[in-house]
C-alpha cells in the first residue's frame, strides 16, 4: 500500500518526478463541472490547505491544485486497494483496510475528493470509508464526490484530469473495474453523519456531484 505525499514546491510535474497527464484523445470525453469550482473555492479560504486525493496520481492535477491552492496534497489511491482485493478474491477485507488505511489524525484535512471511489463499494466497505473521513474532516472541511444514479453491471474505472476549474477529463483507467452501486441521497446522508450536504448536481450521464460539509 503506497501513499504519495506531494507538497507543492512551485515545481511542474515532470520537474518533480511525477508523470504528467497525458493529452486527452478525441473518445476521452471532458465533462463540465459544477462542483468543482465550489470545492476549490471553499478550500482557497484556507492558507495551505490539506488536501486528501483518493484517486492516482494525475500530474496535471497536482499542477493544477499547487496553482490554485497552494495545498500539502496527500495522494490515497484506493481503486488500487479495490482492485488489489477484488483481484485476490478478498474484497470482505476491504473494511478492514479502510480502518486501517489513513495515517491522518482527527480534523486534520481540509478538503478530501472522493471521485466516483463510492460507486464501487459495498454496503459494508462503504460506511466504513465514509466514518474515516468525517473523522479525519476539519470544522468548515468539504468533500466533493460523484455518485451514479443508475447501477452498472461491470464498468471500468476512470482517472479523473482536470482541465480548468470547471471541467474534468474522464479518462479510463487500468483495473478490473467492478459493478457501479447507486446510493441514495438518504443513504448518503446517514453514511456522512456530522456532514451537511451543501449542494448536488444532476450532471449528464446520470452522475450526481455532490459537496458535503463538516458543521
Amino acid at each position: 500500500m503506497l501513499t504519495a505525499i506531494l507538497k507543492w514546491s512551485g515545481k511542474r510535474p515532470e520537474q518533480a518526478g511525477l508523470a504528467q497527464g497525458v493529452t486527452g484523445s478525441s473518445h476521452e470525453p471532458v465533462v463540465a463541472s459544477k462542483g468543482l469550482p465550489k470545492f476549490l473555492s471553499a478550500l482557497m479560504q484556507q492558507p495551505s490547505p490539506t488536501l486528501l486525493d483518493f484517486g492516482p496520481v494525475v500530474g496535471t492535477n497536482v499542477e493544477h491544485f499547487g496553482d490554485r491552492l497552494g495545498c500539502k496534497l496527500f495522494i490515497e489511491d484506493l481503486l488500487a486497494d479495490i482492485d488489489r482485493h477484488s483481484r485476490a478474491g478478498t474484497l470482505d477485507q476491504l473494511p478492514g483496510t479502510f480502518e486501517k488505511r489513513f495515517r491522518h489524525g482527527d480534523a486534520t484535512v481540509d478538503g478530501i475528493l472522493c471521485w466516483d471511489v463510492f460507486d464501487f463499494l459495498d454496503k459494508t466497505s462503504a460506511p466504513i470509508l465514509a466514518r474515516q473521513i468525517v473523522r479525519m474532516l476539519k470544522p468548515g472541511g468539504i468533500v466533493m464526490g460523484f455518485f451514479c444514479s443508475i447501477p452498472v453491471e461491470r464498468a471500468p474505472f476512470t482517472k479523473y484530469e482536470i482541465v480548468d476549474d470547471t471541467s474534468v477529463r474522464h479518462r479510463t483507467h487500468a483495473g478490473a473495474g467492478g459493478p457501479k452501486r447507486v446510493l441514495q441521497n438518504r443513504d448518503i446522508i446517514r453514511m456522512f453523519e456530522g456532514l451537511n450536504v451543501s449542494d448536488s448536481f444532476l450532471l449528464k450521464g446520470s452522475t450526481r456531484e455532490m459537496l458535503l460539509r463538516r458543521r
